[in-house]
């Protein structure tokens, strides 16, 4: 056998970590198209329950360690996103924020509800229209969270759905439909909730029909990942991408 001698490379491409639910279907794909193709990006799975209950959320919390931890460990994480809405709700942003960073290396940690916040302030939104797939009490917790922070939610409308291998199948034409329904003169925005919901297709033709930004939870976590780490995102979607 013949040894060689070799040269490690300094890579300096930012790299960014995803952990994603079992059962979620939509957030691998859109995350690769609204994040900068110029990143690292790798992915772990946590475990999920089939339905949506407050019992299957909070259970994430024992589990996000070992799965946080299952990302490369030789890796240094610009920032890493825990993608799911209604759990962040239920566990609460800062300690998702403490699991994470106690099982891998990281600046920063988000979720879709600290970046859904994050966002509304960037476009100075108070009030917006919250459309949900699931049962309006998982939503609650959620809407309460967004009260604390300032963004009131006076219009609720949901798919009245548990089961996420239904919800990822929701027609696009179906949300489209329902979040022009909810938009109202009472609200800033129309929020599409739920990384399992396919919300990229019809963002930018549901802005065109209410003349508001709408947001949704994939679209503003990439975007709230790219402004932490300090980087560029992907195919910008809607107006929040477009901002600048």
């Amino acid at each position: 056998m013949t040894t060689f001698s070799y040269d490690l490379d300094q890579s300096t491409t930012p790299t960014l970590g995803m952990v994603v639910l079992q059962t979620d279907e939509r957030i691998e794909s859109d995350m690769r198209q609204l994040l900068s193709p110029d990143i690292n990006l790798h992915i772990t799975r946590i475990p999920s329950g089939a339905t949506v209950t407050t019992d299957t959320l909070s259970q994430m919390e024992n589990d996000l360690p070992a799965a946080a931890a299952l990302l490369p460990r030789a890796a240094k994480f610009a920032a890493v996103g825990y993608g799911c809405t209604s759990g962040t709700s239920v566990i609460g942003a800062p300690r998702i924020a403490e699991l994470v960073r106690g099982s891998c290396e990281t600046t920063h940690v988000s979720e879709p509800v600290s970046a859904l916040i994050a966002a509304c302030k960037h476009l100075g939104i108070t009030r917006i229209a919250f459309l949900s797939p699931y049962v309006e009490h998982v939503s609650q917790a959620l809407r309460d969270t967004l009260a604390v922070a300032g963004i009131q939610t006076p219009v609720f409308g949901s798919f009245d759905e548990a089961s996420e291998e239904r919800v990822v199948r929701i027609a696009t034409q179906s949300t489209r439909d329902s979040a022009i329904a909810l938009n109202t003169d009472d609200v800033d925005a129309v929020f599409l909730s739920c990384t399992n919901l396919n919300t990229l297709p019809v963002i930018e033709q549901i802005e065109a029909a209410i003349n508001k930004p709408v947001l949704s939870s994939n679209q503003v976590l990439a975007w709230h990942m790219s402004q932490l780490a300090g980087i560029p995102t992907g195919t910008p979607v809607g107006r929040l991408m477009n901002s600048g």
